[in-house]
């Protein structure tokens, strides 16, 4: 594995920040959630006045073998259709990024599909980059979805956007997915890494109906049944693991390690999360949860990783879409703990 140096928030900060943001013309704790959220941050940047640069949202592209077995209601081929309609600036994902000056890389590591060597994206703030792997991986209900040195390709290829992202700017980003079938392997890893039966990790994803769901649950079932690894969380990774979703996990362990903050989406980043975890548990202390979405399993999966959502709207979009919409009120905490006075400052007698 390439080695990730991530810390813990240095408790040196937290002091010095309760403080401030105590002090600003409030009653203590009245701000609620924005003052969790400033102080989160000013302790990932370790500064008494935190900052939001050049907010970037990076789409991974890839398809999954697993689709092969019905359990997508989306058949594969819109993975590639999407990918194509982001970089023409029309999809869902689009209109929230271009609404708060997000820029939106979208990065093919593993799409079903031989793009134009000469594609780019025409819509503005909307970058492409063809990094694929292999063309979507194998179907895990009979053999691993990837080898061990094609998860680690997808989780260098993570941290080298986030390595992008960092040298134009960027100190805060936010992750999404395409592809067909990756609430299943959310599903897998949210029953292995979560130890919550997986009946209840499974749900519709885009849009199965009842039945579609039991089958979707049986495949999994059988998948997890059939499994013969080692059980590391390497390994699970690898077996289970969409290659969009192994390049997100390098690209959060890479944004911790370069104390960015994470903004995380729906139930498939949060899976995404909650297996970074497994390998570097510190990369959760970077984490701002996005949103409780839509999905089922996705509030049990944010419960046991004692996450605090900052939305519930119903979305299960993915694409990073919850997380771009909950960028105003992490902005919203920016603006408290940097323009707000203080008691002192303003000659306003303390009054709680």
């Amino acid at each position: 594995m390439i080695p990730y140096y991530i810390t813990p928030l240095n408790e040196r900060w937290h002091k010095p920040l309760a403080e401030k943001i105590d002090n600003l013309t409030k009653p203590k704790g009245s701000l609620g959630r924005l003052e969790e959220v400033a102080l989160q941050l000013g302790m990932i940047q370790q500064t008494l006045s935190p900052t939001l640069q050049r907010p970037t949202n990076i789409v991974f592209c890839a398809d999954h073998g697993i689709v092969d077995e019905g359990v997508s209601f989306s058949p594969k081929e819109v993975t590639r259709q999407q990918l194509l309609h982001f970089l023409r600036g029309g999809a869902g994902i689009s209109f929230v990024c271009k609404q708060h000056h997000f820029v939106l890389q979208v990065v093919d590591v593993g799409v079903d599909w031989d793009f134009d060597p000469n594609l780019q994206a025409t819509a503005p703030m909307v970058e492409y980059y063809a990094r694929k792997v292999r063309k979507g991986t194998d179907n895990y209900l009979h053999r691993p979805a990837m080898t061990h040195e094609e998860m680690e390709r997808c989780m260098t290829i993570g941290a080298e956007q986030v390595d992008t992202c960092r040298q134009q700017g960027c100190n805060i980003v936010s992750f999404g997915e395409l592809g067909m079938a990756n609430t299943s392997s959310s599903s897998v890893w949210m029953h292995l890494f979560a130890h919550i039966p997986l009946q209840e990790c499974v749900g519709a994803g885009s849009g199965l109906p009842s039945e579609g769901v039991k089958h979707k649950y049986e495949v999994l079932k059988k998948a997890v049944k059939n499994y013969r690894g080692n059980g590391s969380a390497e390994d699970l990774i690898a077996h289970f693991g969409g290659l969009e979703m192994v390049a997100a996990i390098g690209g959060m362990l890479r944004a911790a390690e370069l104390h960015m903050a994470i903004i995380v989406d729906g139930f498939i980043m949060t899976a995404c999360a909650l297996a970074a975890s497994q390998l570097h548990p510190h990369v959760l202390d970077y984490c701002i949860f996005g949103h409780c979405g839509d999905e089922a399993g996705h509030r049990k999966m944010l419960d046991a990783m004692h996450a605090k959502p900052l939305l519930n709207l119903g979305l299960r979009l993915g694409e990073g879409s919850g997380a771009v919409c909950a960028y105003p009120i992490i902005e919203s905490a920016v603006c408290m703990i940097n323009e707000m006075d203080s008691f002192a400052g303003a000659q306003v007698t303390k009054y709680f």
